[in-house]
């Protein structure tokens, strides 16, 4: 880790790693005292103790990175987030996409209540992990013939959830990355499946069992495509230690739990479905804006007399390379039209909601952490000395590399990559899971 990156990346973690074990603590005592006479009454407490240590990373994703979250959805969906149950279904696009999960939901307000189907290491990260597993998160172990009950038991414990909850599930099984695409491609190449563009091929079985388990209580399924657009660098942890923004584009659509076909084989094409629906709107965000180009080529060729005529030339050039995009665009929007789809389009700092809730509770930690800090070197005379000094260098160290464990925890290309498995029949209907690589 570099110097320069340290140097914000220490201050931040000392933030988030005393404020966290804070919070573990009163979580670990809730569990404790609170959950065995009433676990509703824990749920409600956990709800808003859980929030006090998400909203520092909701804060260093919205205001410290700026990270720019284009949000595109239809009204009723609009109205409707943060009030119901839902089971939220989104492609893994990069190393953030959770975190982009949380802003969305805090500015609906149920972050506290927001819920995930995760790998089992997760739980064991120190404070975040931990955390998580106080409020109720799904951890599996990516083998099936162990996952298959500890998902049901865990779904089915969601029944009486007293406030609207998201429980969020990445179907792929994994992040993705052009290595794990490329690997996705052979194996759809070497069985007849269609070959993926930009998504990885979804793993059913997880969403069969969240259906088959939900479709009672959870009225809705967000469809979430999350895409990139090519002017912008991918979003990384590291990225938003160090105040760097990126641009983000969340296409949601709702799905009625009840439209859902009622055969687990029918369940899983429809998810395979949604999926080949996520490529088109992905390219699409992905085509560059020739139109400005042009523009900026042509307009500039005109009024800048004494520049060779062979400009122009360019501008046409720009133009006819525009028409993709512009004709892509156009046909998504009238798609929508026709489908009586009225778009809402919204950056995420326009989002109605609890949006400056998050200065509140990081100003107040702020000051609590430095008074803490303060009167703890006070008493102890830590710098006072060579050993006090050591050992308080030793306590920086032990936060930098806490620091680096979630930063590469977090990264695409440490993620478990997708096995490809040739030997399955043509006729299958998806990838065939192997110890390390079972469906969430």
């Amino acid at each position: 880790m570099a110097i320069a990156a340290a140097a914000v990346i220490v201050p931040l973690g000392l933030l988030f790693f005393i404020s966290g074990l804070v919070v573990n603590l009163i979580q670990a005592v809730c569990f404790v005292t609170i959950r065995p006479l009433s676990k509703n009454t824990y749920r409600r407490i956990n709800r808003w103790v859980a929030e006090l240590l998400w909203l520092e990373l909701v804060w260093i994703v919205d205001w410290w990175a700026g990270v720019k979250i284009k949000l595109f959805v239809d009204r009723e969906m609009y109205r409707l987030m943060g009030k119901e149950h839902a089971l939220v279904v989104s492609n893994h696009k990069s190393d953030i996409d959770w975190l982009v999960g949380w802003v969305l939901a805090q500015r609906s307000g149920c972050l506290g209540s927001t819920l995930a189907v995760m790998k089992k290491s997760s739980k064991f990260l120190p404070v975040i992990g931990w955390s998580m597993w106080f409020s109720e998160y799904l951890f599996l172990e990516r083998n099936w013939a162990k996952d298959e009950s500890t998902l049901k038991s865990g779904l089915q414990r969601l029944r009486d959830y007293p406030q609207p909850f998201w429980l969020a599930l990445f179907v792929e099984g994994t992040r993705f990355t052009q290595a794990k695409l490329l690997a996705a491609q052979e194996y759809a190449a070497s069985t007849g499946l269609p070959i993926p563009r930009n998504v990885l091929i979804p793993r059913t079985k997880g969403f069969v069992s969240a259906v088959s388990h939900m479709r009672s209580f959870v009225p809705a399924i967000y469809d979430v495509t999350v895409a990139i657009p090519k002017s912008s660098p991918a979003p990384t942890m590291i990225r938003l230690f160090k105040g760097q923004s990126s641009v983000m584009h969340v296409h949601l659509k709702r799905h009625l739990m009840k439209e859902l076909p009622e055969t687990d084989d029918a369940v899983a094409q429809w998810c395979r479905d949604m999926f080949v629906a996520k490529v088109s709107i992905i390219e699409i965000v992905q085509i560059p804006s020739g139109m400005a180009v042009f523009v900026l080529f042509y307009t500039a060729s005109i009024l800048l007399l004494r520049v060779p005529k062979s400009y122009h030339l360019l501008g046409l050039v720009s133009f006819i390379f525009s028409l993709p995009d512009f004709f892509a665009r156009r046909m998504h929007f009238w798609t929508n039209i026709m489908q009586k789809t009225h778009l809402v389009t919204k950056s995420c700092r326009k989002f109605p909601g609890q949006k400056n809730h998050f200065w509140s509770v990081v100003i107040s930690w702020a000051s609590l952490v430095i008074f803490g800090v303060l009167k703890f070197l006070q008493w102890s005379s830590l710098l006072s000395s060579w050993k006090g000094i050591a050992f308080s260098a030793f306590g920086l160290g032990i936060v930098t590399v806490l620091m680096q464990i979630l930063i590469r925890f977090s990264q695409s290309e440490r993620s478990t990559p997708a096995k490809v498995v040739p030997s399955k029949p043509k006729n299958s209907k998806e990838p065939e899971q192997t110890t390390q690589d079972k469906q969430r």
